[in-house]
């Protein structure tokens, strides 16, 4: 078993980015396509790629490709599909997926018939009517777009952008992986200084350390397929410690302000979790009033957008305020994400540069004001 086909899904926007980081572990035959990131290698390449990945969702193993427009070509599909090579005799495996412009649009039926092929085959395959499922857990995922079924084995668990740093968030947490791409867009490589004035739970400069000391996100977690026997055990700890060896050592100024003291209070919590509360600080204060706490540097940040009416009227003053408060900044560059689409004329100034990204659900834009002078350090 050496070379497979794996699939890396990523919110909306952050492909390319996806699809740079594999690039640079030296992954091959990267493909970046809308929502996902496709790469082939060994388990060598999956180990890597569930430690390293900052941006991508979850790395997904693809079992099968095949057209499906009935129920019954859906059950033959899975069925064909040598799921034994990966699903051992007691082996729990949950199906869930999507359908999207299909003939097959019923999520739960196809769940359903998924399931009965699968158990069929493995069944027949180890002679048995009956799997007991009472061993790890192998998670089936499966795709039908355009009639076109994906069908993958998760070797992940608990999403990528769960780092185990946040236990807990506030009211409107940014995903990690998110936040971390946010800070890639900015070039950030740990010699600016880097504020976020609205920094919540302390995502973004909790992200921005890991990636100044060029620490792998997730050497602390565990993943789903540590535990498949098929996957040698050692490659687990040879990657970690291939990422460790990558890792820097510097002074690095990062802050994180935010007007609730609790914010302040979770954001150190969680930058301890994390192992960079060396390099990370945190205070109270109002973005659209406090100093600025250096000549120059990288502002980034995700400021409230307002989902109804009046939140929205109050996040149009607060991107007034803070567009005033920072008229002559110019030595900072600021990268700003928000759902509302007339935030340059509320903030007072057209971005240099635009990106659509996704929160979540939310469709934004990543405004970025990048065209002024770059303190050298």
């Amino acid at each position: 078993m050496t070379e497979l086909k794996f699939a890396v899904p990523c919110l909306f926007g952050l492909e390319g980015i996806a699809g740079d980081e594999l690039r640079r572990l030296q992954i091959e035959n990267v493909q970046v396509e809308n929502g996902r990131v496709l790469f082939t290698g060994d388990t060598t390449a999956m180990a890597k790629a569930n430690i390293c990945l900052r941006t991508g969702e979850r790395v997904l193993l693809v079992l099968a490709e095949f057209t499906a427009t009935s129920f019954e070509e859906l059950f033959q599909g899975v069925y064909r599909t040598n799921l034994e090579d990966f699903i051992p005799k007691n082996g729990v495996f949950p199906v869930k997926g999507h359908c999207l412009n299909s003939k097959l649009m019923s999520v739960p039926d196809c769940q359903a018939i998924i399931k009965k092929a699968a158990s069929r085959r493995l069944g027949e395959k180890y002679g048995i009517s009956w799997l007991p499922e009472t061993g790890d857990k192998f998670p089936l995922q499966f795709s039908i777009m355009n009639d076109k079924v994906t069908l993958y084995l998760d070797t992940t668990g608990q999403g990528l952008h769960k780092r185990g740093y946040r236990a807990i968030g506030n009211e409107a947490p940014l995903r990690e992986t998110l936040a971390a791409a946010m800070v890639m867009l900015t070039r950030y490589r740990g010699r600016e200084f880097l504020w976020d004035p609205f920094c919540g739970s302390g995502t973004i400069p909790i992200e921005a350390a890991l990636i100044a000391k060029n620490r792998a996100p997730g050497l602390n977690r565990h993943f789903g397929a540590e535990s498949f026997p098929w996957v040698e055990k050692d490659i687990w700890e040879q990657a970690r410690t291939e990422a460790k060896d990558k890792e820097f050592s510097g002074k690095y100024r990062i802050l994180g302000s935010d007007n609730d003291p609790k914010c302040v209070s979770l954001s150190f919590a969680n930058a301890k979790k994390a192992g960079v509360s060396d390099c990370v600080t945190f205070a109270d204060g109002d973005a659209t009033k406090m100093s600025l706490p250096a000549d120059g540097g990288i502002l980034i940040c995700n400021p409230p957008y307002g989902q109804r009416l009046m939140e929205q009227d109050s996040a149009r003053r607060l991107y007034s305020a803070l567009g005033r408060h920072l008229k002559f900044a110019n030595n900072w560059q600021k990268f700003i994400i928000t759902s509302e689409p007339e935030f340059e004329h509320y903030f007072g100034k057209r971005a240099d540069k635009k990106r659509k990204l996704y929160n979540g659900m939310i469709k934004c834009d990543y405004f970025m004001y990048t065209n002024t002078q770059r303190k050298k350090v």
